[in-house]
């Protein structure tokens, strides 16, 4: 497959993006730096923060500071665009209307791999921000699929957003057990089949295999789907 040029736009948050970039390079095939992919990020830190939008309607104040974004990765001549943020995806159509380049959708990405190993019927927690969870975007996405979205309740949820908001945001450290716990509670407790990893910022947070086994991270998606829009291969199989 030809190799084509990728876009990221990025800083939601910078943190995240970082782990995105770093991911990308580790799971590349490559021996060499010409067999990497040609990679533009634009790390835009100060773009409004998506949660506030969604949650008082404020969305085209997003919209307006991203669409310079696009305008800019348009110039650059990349072939695809990667969002490392969950939340940006309730704007995906409206996003994808701004440009002709295609923006990788994270969202459908992922409950394609969800569906694909679990079937319909399925039962699938969420751990992600409140404007990801009160938006909707995961719980349409599953009902196309014929799949069940459990979302948490909401004493787990401010947990989520503590460790989210006041930890990784604020780059300090998470104990992995912490997150972890709240993990098996959806699995054990509330008989999810597996969990979304759907915020970046708890893509950081590494998590032990027996544990990551019955997740699927929205991240780790959009890094392979990123990869092999990009004509290359991964080394992850």
């Amino acid at each position: 497959m030809e190799a084509k040029s990728l876009g990221i736009i990025g800083g939601m948050g910078p943190k995240a993006t970082s782990v995105f970039f770093d991911m990308i390079i580790e799971q590349t095939a490559a021996e060499r730096d010409q067999e990497h992919i040609d990679i533009v990020i634009l790390n835009h830190a100060t773009l409004p923060d998506r949660t506030s939008v969604i949650l008082s309607n404020e969305g085209g104040r997003f919209l307006e500071s991203v669409a310079k974004d696009l305008k800019l990765l348009e110039a650059a001549g990349v072939a695809n665009i990667a969002i490392p943020c969950n939340t940006s995806h309730y704007f995906y159509t409206d996003m994808q209307q701004l440009t002709n380049i295609n923006i990788i959708n994270m969202v459908d990405e992922t409950l394609k791999v969800i569906y694909e190993t679990y079937g319909e019927h399925c039962k699938v927690g969420i751990l992600a921000t409140n404007g990801t969870v009160s938006s909707g975007v995961y719980r349409k996405g599953c009902a196309q699929y014929n799949m069940q979205l459990h979302e948490p309740s909401d004493e787990i949820q401010e947990h989520v957003m503590d460790i989210i908001y006041n930890k990784v945001k604020r780059n300090l450290p998470v104990k992995p057990f912490e997150f972890e716990g709240i993990i098996n509670q959806m699995l054990d407790h509330e008989q999810c089949q597996c969990v979304i990893i759907a915020c970046t910022e708890l893509s950081c947070i590494p998590i032990q295999a027996a544990v990551a086994k019955n997740c699927v991270d929205a991240m780790a998606v959009l890094v392979q789907k990123s990869i092999e829009l990009s004509g290359k291969q991964s080394v992850v199989k």
